[in-house]
């Protein structure tokens, strides 16, 4: 499995969350402590928002602990939101288009999880993906394809209801296609989708085990992180429910039920 990060308040350097705590994003690529593996080699990215409505994206293959260009990009870029990712493949290439977030416009969308017996829906849920989305099809991994399949379900239409809708009929859509294909394995899904103003983060197993999710509120910040940063108390970190959507924007953070 993969660990990841999303960050939503006033604005600060990368490295705060991503080099720089105990249990930093990159200490997570080498030793994690609450995933499935504790070693997140099959490459990272950063996807970050300045001035611009679409979003910066640096992806690469190497493993973050061990990418000085990487810190240095950290040191540097100073944002109000943004999310990084270290992977660890669940079976698909290690390439740079395989690297996660994956952006469509203003969208960002990363992920931790699995679509269970991917082999067996791909083709048909590929099928599924608007043809003026297919073009953004860059990799082989079932996230991306997620993330496509969201424009399908209504992705971009409306307001914070829309991004939880398109999340919540995705998630049905893939369900579907794996009941239809006598998937063995299970969904599961947790994962960060924004639009630069707000952040949708969902936490889902259709067998009830999925990866874990944390969120912090402090000041004007909210973080939300698939294991706590820091070796203390120093956040007030909380457990994202499974079955349940965290919606932030601005100041205000609301979590719903994510019901399938």
């Amino acid at each position: 499995m993969c660990r990841w990060l999303a960050y939503l308040g006033a604005p600060r350097y990368l490295e705060t969350l991503v080099t720089e705590p105990a249990n930093s994003l990159v200490q997570q690529s080498l030793h994690a402590q609450r995933g499935t593996v504790p070693t997140n080699g099959d490459g990272f990215g950063l996807g970050w928002y300045g001035e611009r409505d679409m979003p910066g994206v640096y992806r690469e293959t190497l493993p973050a602990w061990n990418d000085r260009n990487l810190r240095s990009l950290c040191q540097q870029i100073r944002s109000s939101l943004f999310f990084a990712h270290v992977r660890a493949s669940t079976g698909t290439a290690t390439t740079r288009a395989n690297c996660h977030p994956f952006v469509v416009g203003r969208w960002l969308f990363m992920h931790n999880g699995k679509i269970g017996n991917y082999e067996r829906v791909r083709r048909r849920l590929e099928l599924d993906v608007q043809d003026e989305h297919y073009g953004f099809r860059e990799g082989t991994t079932d996230s991306e394809l997620f993330f496509l399949l969201m424009f399908a379900d209504g992705l971009g239409n409306g307001q914070g209801a829309g991004i939880c809708d398109a999340l919540l009929r995705t998630t049905r859509r893939v369900l579907d296609a794996m009941e239809a294909a006598d998937a063995s394995e299970p969904l599961r899904l947790t994962a960060a989708l924004t639009d630069g103003r707000r952040v949708a983060a969902v936490r889902y197993a259709s067998d009830n085990q999925p990866p874990t999710l944390y969120w912090a509120r402090s000041g004007d910040r909210t973080v939300i992180v698939s294991e706590p940063l820091d070796a203390g108390d120093s956040e007030p970190w909380q457990e994202v429910p499974n079955g349940h959507l965290l919606l932030a924007e601005g100041s205000d953070v609301e979590l719903r039920a994510f019901t399938v």
